[in-house]
């Protein structure tokens, strides 16, 4: 790690280059905000009705496609589990989304008000509020029901948002953000899928892309800037953030909603290449760049092995 004076901050370099500047970083991120912020009430129609024969997910992105259970299965049935698996996927991003507002606000809670880090923080928080209420208001158009986390994952997240690291909480952020990032981009172009979800998800996708750019840089920042005792619980509790989040990621609740055996589905999604194949591919852009900053390390990587994010 390399310093040096650069005003009232720090210049740091990592393994990927020096760091840029963090009020320059803000300031661009909110100059993005300005143009490409949507307040999805009045930029989506809400009262359109669903469009007979089109998917409420990709069919690809479903977690028993290419399975023998879903070979069995009716198309009917297949769009059905596509139904709950999209509103499970919406019940995950609220709860994430929660626990993502208050790692900000403790972020900045000692930071000088008037920085345009804190402002750009503030600005995310204010997205993020949006996306809470718009994926509350897709789950209720869809029809399919919310999908809680189980408790015990709920009560670990409580623990986290209280007790996380600086550098843990923005490992964390993205772990969230990007594979649920890659799936989306997969389905805002799709024309199989409901205009509502795709509308939805393409809100998502651009207003997210700010997001990501925040956290990886702050995590750049926080990981050659903090201890080493630090560094080394972020590798941790980031490895099993992933290993907890790739379980949670479908609730399997969905699975006897539309009929199905809940212990063989979850045993053939659990055995099925095509969905490791997609969670890994969804998972590469966040490990490559945690590869390079050093946070997969030690026990940290053998804790994202066993969550199977890690190819």
């Amino acid at each position: 790690m390399t310093t040096a004076p650069d005003g009232h901050l720090l210049r740091l370099r990592d393994a990927l280059g020096p760091l840029k500047d963090r009020e320059r970083v803000a300031e661009r991120l909110l100059e993005s905000a300005a143009k490409h912020s949507f307040d999805p009430d009045t930029e989506l129609d809400w009262d359109a009705p669903s469009e007979p024969g089109k998917w409420y997910w990709p069919p690809e992105l479903v977690s028993l496609y290419d399975t023998p259970l879903w070979r069995r299965m009716p198309e009917e049935q297949r769009m059905e589990l596509a139904r709950h698996e999209a509103a499970s996927l919406a019940s995950l991003g609220i709860w994430f989304e929660i626990i993502l507002m208050q790692l900000l606000v403790r972020h900045i809670y000692d930071k000088p008000v008037t920085s345009a880090h804190v402002r750009y923080a503030l600005t995310e928080i204010a997205d993020e509020c949006r996306h809470s209420k718009m994926f509350a208001r897709m789950i209720e158009r869809g029809g399919a029901p919310a999908y809680p986390v189980g408790r015990m994952h709920h009560n670990l997240a409580r623990v986290l948002k209280t007790v996380s690291t600086t550098p843990g909480s923005f490992a964390c952020t993205l772990l969230g953000e990007e594979i649920l990032d890659y799936m989306q981009r997969l389905t805002f172009p799709d024309e199989r899928v409901q205009p509502l979800v795709r509308g939805v998800t393409r809100i998502h996708v651009v207003e997210e892309a700010r997001h990501v750019r925040y956290a990886r840089e702050e995590l750049r920042r926080q990981m050659v800037s903090c201890p080493r005792w630090e560094a080394e619980l972020t590798r941790v509790s980031s490895g099993e953030a992933a290993r907890v989040f790739s379980v949670a990621f479908v609730n399997p609740e969905v699975y006897t909603n539309v009929g199905l055996d809940r212990r063989e589905a979850v045993a053939q999604v659990k055995a099925s290449p095509h969905r490791r194949e997609v969670m890994q591919t969804g998972a590469r852009r966040l490990t490559d760049f945690l590869e390079e900053i050093g946070v997969l390390r030690g026990l940290g990587r053998r804790l994202w092995r066993s969550s199977g994010l890690l190819a």
